[in-house]
Formats: C-alpha cells, structure tokens, sequence
C-alpha cells in the first residue's frame, strides 16, 4: 500500500463506525466529476470554502448589531463557527459525517449581505422590484458557491453541501427535522423555485440528516449568543426573559447550547431524524419569539434603516448604469466584474451581476460606497 492510499485510508477511518442514517463520503454527488485525492469528498468541500474569497468576507459582516465599538460583539465569522461546533458535537454523539455537518455549516451564510438580516430584507425589495424575483441569504448562498465564486466558476461542491446550505434557514423552527432524498435535477428545481415562492422554500428539507443537524445548530449557534451581544450593549438583561424559559433551558448561552444539545441526543439517537422533547422545544420557540419582540426588530432605528435603503438603492442604479455604461474605472469592475469569467458575464443579465456584488460586500465596504456622493 503506497503512502497515499494508507493516508486514505486514515482520513476515512472514521467512517467505518457511522450510523446506518449517515451520509458517507462514497455517496457524494458532484455536477462535475473531479480528480480523486487523499481527503474524503465532504472534507475536500470544507476545504474549499474556508479557502475562499468569501468566507474571508465573514469577518466583517454584521450577525445582528451593526456598527457596534465593542469588539466581543459576534460577527457572521463567529456565527458560522459557533454553528459548525454545535452541529459536530450533536453529529458525533449521533454517529454522524462531521466532514459533511462542517461543509455544511461554514458555507451556509456565505450569501449573507451586509447589514444581516435587515441588509437581505433590503436586497430583497430591490430583487423584487427590478428582477422579480425574491432575495434570501440561503438562495443567495448556493448561487455565490455554484455560480459566482472562484472568479464566476464555482468551487464544484457536492450536491449534499449545497443542498444543506439552501435549506439550513434557522428562521423556521420545527419541533422535529427529518431528511428527505433527492436527486441533482430535485435539488435543482428546489433552487430554481426559491427565487418565486420563498415561502414554499423556506420549509425545504434537507436530503441528509447532517443538514438537519445544521439546520437545528443554526438557531442553537444564535439564540443564546444574541441574548449576550444585547445585555453586553445594554439592551436587555437575563432577568427580563421569562421565567418559564429559564427554567428549562438555563440562563446562559452556555446552559442553552448544553440543555439542548442533550435535549437532541437523548431523542434522536438510533432513528432517522432529528427531534427535540415538547418541554425544550416549546421553551426553545417561546425564546425565539422573545428575541425578535426585544432583540431583532430593535437591531436598526427606523431612521437607520431609512438611511441604508437609500444608500442600497442609490448604489444599485449607480453600479447598473456603469455596467451599461461599460465604466471600467467604476469600482464594481475593479474589484469584481474585470475577474469574472467570460460564462458569467455572458449568462448573468445586469441587475443580477449588480446584486451578487452587493450581496457579497462586507459591512464596512457597503458603508463607505454609500457615503460617497
């Protein structure tokens, strides 16, 4: 046996113990076959998106508070990792692919914009109102990493990671998570029929348990962290959430992770989906509810959110009519356009070259482009 085969050989050693309901590193499924080398598929997808460009861009974008001067404040980079430890320590105790769970995890908010979630609600009336079509960070994950990366060729990642990513929305909250096959062409037509009926996406099912893992762990990676980010700045304070949710799920980010990662395993060990007690779930529910009424609705003043709808569109029509124009000295062909390959510029009308720039801006790029006149 060569050396290679034998490190082979150690990178899938692991899998040799896996549940019956895991995704192996043999089932991966690819749109375009690649060379084989030592590491296992899923790790090689991991791979490629912590060396990409845009998973650079995590460090400054925003997770909920925007502009803070406190630098404890959780960024999109501490998010995914917080999302990616979770999710592997539930997927471990459940006999689970961590490779997968981590491909999963790292690149599911790559298509986040600037501005969180108020900044994707932003880029979603202008989609709407140019393209007709809808707006979503998931959406707009699997489109970067398939169409727009790697200088508009795409980093090629197995269908199991994409599919996870598109459906990881830790917005919806479902007291069990089970997974439901598909082929390429299904994953495909889920894609496709975001950009027209969100809602219907947003209720999308993972094809592997690992993204339902992913899926539970994003909500797990923010409830608890977004509760510190606001007592630390002042919003609120522990004693303000409801006695009734402490009780069960404790009063710190760490008793919450804790409470409900045990929650997970005790009821989902041995069985084909992901489930959490009635006690935690509902508790889990009643505190998300909590942070959106204290929390999320109160991220921007209406005068700020004001302010960055302008800017957006301002940028918008500015960017689109230098593309128009062909300004090549404008600054979305500097850093963006000059580098896409010619099937990208080709095949990509006007309005979506100019959202993927937007979409892929970091807080501080965004705040400056809108600040010049």
């Amino acid at each position: 046996m060569s050396v290679f085969d034998e490190a082979k050989k150690n990178f899938l050693m692991k899998e040799n113990g896996l549940s019956p309901y895991a995704c192996h590193s043999e089932d991966a499924v690819r749109f375009k076959e690649i060379d084989d080398d030592i590491r296992p598929a899923f790790y090689r997808d991991a791979d490629r998106i912590i060396f990409s460009l845009s998973f650079t861009r995590y460090l400054d974008k925003t997770q909920v508070f925007i502009q803070n001067d406190n630098d404890h404040i959780s960024k999109r980079i501490t998010h995914v990792q917080f999302v990616s430890k979770i999710a592997r320590n539930i997927g471990r105790s459940l006999g689970l692919n961590e490779d997968l769970i981590e491909a999963i995890a790292l690149g599911h908010d790559i298509g986040h914009t600037p501005l969180g979630h108020q900044g994707e609600e932003l880029l979603d009336e202008i989609s709407q109102r140019e393209l007709g079509e809808r707006f979503s960070h998931n959406i707009q994950s699997v489109r970067h990493l398939m169409y727009v990366e790697n200088n508009g060729e795409g980093l090629n990642l197995s269908v199991q990671v994409l599919d996870g990513i598109m459906c990881h929305n830790g917005e919806m909250l479902s007291s069990r998570y089970e997974p439901l096959k598909k082929s390429k062409e299904e994953f495909l037509k889920e894609y496709e029929d975001a950009y027209y009926n969100l809602k219907k996406s947003r209720k999308n099912r993972p094809m592997t348990l690992e993204g339902c893992v992913v899926r539970i762990s994003d909500i797990i990676g923010y409830i608890g962290r977004d509760i510190e980010d606001a007592i630390m700045i002042g919003k609120i304070k522990w004693e303000e959430i409801p006695k009734e949710i402490r009780s069960v799920l404790g009063t710190t980010n760490r008793d919450i992770i804790h409470t409900i990662n045990l929650d997970i395993i005790e009821n989902s060990m041995g069985k084909p989906y992901i489930e959490m007690s009635p006690k935690v779930y509902k508790a889990l529910f009643a505190l998300k509810k909590f942070n959106y009424e204290h929390i999320y609705q109160y991220s921007l003043t209406a005068d700020e959110k004001a302010y960055y709808r302008e800017g957006m569109n301002r940028i918008f029509a500015r960017y689109l009519d230098d593309i128009e124009k062909e300004n090549k000295k404008s600054i979305i062909y500097k850093i963006f356009l000059n580098d896409q390959s010619k099937e990208y510029m080709d095949n990509t009308p006007n309005k979506r070259k100019v959202i993927d720039f937007i979409a892929g801006m970091t807080d501080e790029f965004f705040i400056k482009e809108i600040k010049k006149k």
